[in-house]
């Protein structure tokens, strides 16, 4: 516990050291040939700019499912370099083609910036079959923490503009609710917002960073679980970890989805903090947490 303390720095900016942190998870890091899978670069073109993608293909024979994955770091921090490692580990240990998005960070393209580069690469992976050939069965998508938010985030706007319809998503620790100080009514704001790494005031900052304007906090896209509307949602997995500050907003909107008629699968990982699935295979509920992902892929009754 002192330790955790220790490293959870509640005096840091993170307004201020955002850059910093950045410069530090895009740290060059040793990238060793696999006999399990295959990876290289492409570029999604999305209105004025392209949207950078890595793609992991399994080397096994047959047809695999796609997961679209949008990395965490608070909207601000993180890409496809720094999740490189987390992709591959995804790609070999589910046997799917992942397809990791870097989409655009704030506070330099603030919101909706990262959340349409996110639906436009979606968007052309289910409306092109001939991609990856999948049907749009077999596409799922998955993020962590803000990848969270943004995978819930592109099933309600894929909904609204009718363009096509997510069949699963898998929601890791999700950001769902717009504030975690006095006013959140989530107990593990309080409970954990200090002390575990992630603070509650440090999502706090994440989020000012990335709303473009004081409105957006108000904003369903923004902040999901704010949705009047969850119909025609995807089955949905929810992973949350027991000492994180987003854990009770990430169940509370797994609750929420299932009363608007979701297929919902909650599950918490015990002893877990925020951030847990970007360690090494090697921990307890890494394994855990790829076990219950593998359960809800195979699950033919989920769609």
């Amino acid at each position: 516990m002192a330790a955790l303390k220790a490293l959870s720095y509640p005096d840091i900016d993170i307004k201020k050291s955002y850059k910093i942190e950045r410069q530090l998870k895009s740290l060059p890091k040793l990238k060793v040939p696999s006999p399990y899978y295959t990876s290289w670069d492409h570029q999604v073109f999305a209105g004025d700019h392209q949207v950078p993608v890595r793609i992991f293909t399994p080397r096994t024979v047959g047809r695999h499912r796609v997961l679209v994955f949008f990395h965490g770091g608070g909207w601000v921090t993180g890409n496809i370099d720094s999740y490189d490692r987390v992709c591959r580990d995804m790609c070999q240990l589910t046997n799917c083609i992942v397809v990791s998005v870097d989409y655009r960070l704030a506070p330099e393209y603030p919101f909706p910036a990262g959340l349409e580069d996110c639906y436009q690469v979606t968007r052309e992976i289910f409306l092109d079959d001939s991609l990856f050939d999948t049907s749009p069965d077999e596409i799922v998508l998955v993020g962590d923490s803000a990848g969270g938010n943004l995978a819930a985030a592109v099933s309600l706007l894929a909904r609204d503009r009718r363009e096509f319809l997510p069949r699963r998503q898998i929601l890791i620790y999700p950001a769902t609710y717009p504030t975690h100080g006095a006013g959140s009514p989530f107990a593990s704001t309080r409970e954990n917002g200090q002390d575990y790494l992630l603070t509650s005031k440090r999502v706090d900052d994440y989020l000012q960073l990335y709303a473009g304007r004081p409105g957006d906090f108000q904003n369903p896209y923004f902040a999901p679980l704010l949705c009047g509307d969850l119909s025609r949602q995807p089955d949905t997995l929810i992973i949350t970890a027991e000492y994180d500050p987003l854990r009770d907003e990430g169940e509370a909107y797994g609750q929420k989805l299932s009363q608007f008629g979701a297929r919902v699968r909650t599950e918490r990982i015990p002893d877990a903090l925020h951030g847990f699935f970007s360690l090494p295979l090697g921990f307890a509920m890494v394994k855990d947490c790829y076990r219950i992902i593998g359960e809800f892929l195979s699950d033919t009754g989920a769609l």
